[in-house]
């Protein structure tokens, strides 16, 4: 049984702005207790990534198994420059033409290229920009080192270094996770190798 929440800002939640990690953590964690009271596999991508760790650190008992997909933990120089071209450019996304060259760029297959157009068009510059903050300021928590679970911690090998290195520092802050570097592989590792991402999924459920 998969639960597969639209995040704020985002799909069928566009119409709630994303404003902070802190805030999302508690609604995926209200909908843990409410759904998976005894625990669930988590698994993250990027921004989700994120949204995972946060989840295993602060709330372990409802995380049965974790799986950190291409999440950045480690900081980005330059930050307020980066936001800054985000911000000028967000009006870009609802672009046809822009959403899909970035669609191109995420592996996005044929026949979900509808829906992705569809859910980039309706993100707004607030949603943008603070999910861009929220993911460059992201640090590992302190709790992160004594999640008791399985966790596995995936990234492409053909990644930006920071994610690379992020990567690296995620595994090595929690003994006992697993890392793996997917060759062939960028920022579309789970629609390029979805079986991967799944039998992962299968490890964390049986430990």
């Amino acid at each position: 049984h998969a639960l597969v929440p639209d995040l704020p800002g985002h799909g069928s939640s566009s119409d709630e702005p994303y404003r902070s990690h802190r805030r999302t953590l508690g609604e995926l964690v209200e909908i843990l207790e409410h759904h998976a009271p005894g625990g669930a596999v988590v698994a993250g991508f990027s921004l989700g990534a994120q949204l995972a760790i946060l989840l295993a650190a602060t709330r372990p008992e409802l995380v049965r198994g974790v799986l950190v997909i291409s999440g950045q933990t480690l900081p980005l120089r330059m930050s307020r420059v980066t936001l800054a071209l985000v911000s000028a450019s967000a009006p870009l996304a609802s672009l046809p033409g822009f959403a899909r060259a970035q669609a191109a760029q995420l592996g996005i297959p044929e026949e979900l290229l509808e829906d992705y157009l569809r859910d980039s068009a309706v993100v707004t510059r607030e949603t943008l920009v603070t999910t861009v903050r929220e993911n460059l300021d992201f640090r590992l928590p302190p709790a992160w080192s004594s999640y008791p679970g399985p966790a596995g911690v995936l990234v492409g090998a053909r990644e930006r270094r920071i994610m690379l290195d992020s990567a690296r520092a995620t595994h090595e802050a929690l003994p006992g996770s697993t890392l793996q570097v997917v060759e062939g592989c960028g920022h579309d590792l789970p629609l390029r190798r979805p079986e991967l991402v799944a039998r992962a999924c299968r490890e964390a459920l049986t430990g």
